[in-house]
């Protein structure tokens, strides 16, 4: 897969407006931008935290300020895509690289395994003449500046981009089959303490099925719900052989 454009934008760069994640808060906070780390290919061992602030919000009076990854990360695993990135929003951009490239195809169902839903309505929707014709400098600003880590989903649904939307998110949920041909998003807050009440062996065997079964895989680590180190951690122990 060709990621040369996708490093174009996705080079390291500030958010200073308060637009997509940076608009959490915002009038009540003293940090006022966050950084959204540039794209690199490699493997896991380039999944490292970084030390810039990519989330910040105030809550119950508190200004929380979460540092995520130094550089998100492409890579393969017996020839599988993968991207590995902090903030979710940003596996928008990369479903749509992937579709653009011929990674998968519309009748590919999304797998959504995360604490959240991320069912949120945007603002605006992403609105190409059709689905086989789309700018990704247009696709670039729509997952920065409009959405957030909580309405990404709806959007690529809203395209078309799936055949539909299975989400993980209880332990019935990770005992269910998934038939067909998938693309995979793992939100790894699914292993925050918040989600304890669910067997980690039971998270980790699903998982692990699943990312057999996926033509492309999306990972977000989640640095307002999740340690960085112990995030990167698990999505290592995925992958262990």
């Amino acid at each position: 897969m060709n990621i040369d454009n996708a490093r174009n934008f996705y080079s390291g760069f500030y958010m200073h407006a308060p637009a997509g994640n940076n608009q959490f808060s915002y009038s009540d906070r003293n940090h006022q931008y966050i950084y959204v780390p540039p794209l690199i290919q490699g493997s896991l061992n380039d999944v490292v935290p970084g030390d810039e602030i990519v989330f910040c919000e105030v809550n119950e009076g508190i200004e929380q300020k979460k540092s995520g990854l130094r550089q998100f990360v492409y890579t393969q695993i017996n020839q599988t895509e993968i991207f590995v990135f902090d903030n979710h929003n940003h596996a928008f951009f990369f479903w749509m690289l992937a579709y653009q490239q011929g990674v998968f195809h519309e009748s590919s169902a999304l797998v959504h395994v995360d604490q959240h839903t991320d069912m949120r309505e945007p603002s605006s929707y992403f609105s190409p003449e059709n689905l086989n014709q789309f700018d990704l400098k247009a696709v670039f600003h729509y997952t920065n500046e409009i959405l957030n880590v909580g309405n990404f989903i709806k959007p690529a649904l809203q395209l078309g981009l799936f055949s539909g939307i299975q989400i993980v998110d209880s332990s019935t949920a990770f005992q269910q089959d998934h038939a067909g041909e998938i693309v995979l998003d793992i939100d790894l807050d699914i292993f925050s303490d918040d989600m304890a009440y669910i067997q980690e062996t039971l998270k980790m065997k699903k998982i692990r099925e699943l990312v057999q079964q996926a033509k492309l895989i999306t990972i977000a680590t989640s640095p307002y719900f999740m340690d960085q180190l112990h995030a990167i951690q698990i999505l290592k122990k995925i992958f262990e052989n």
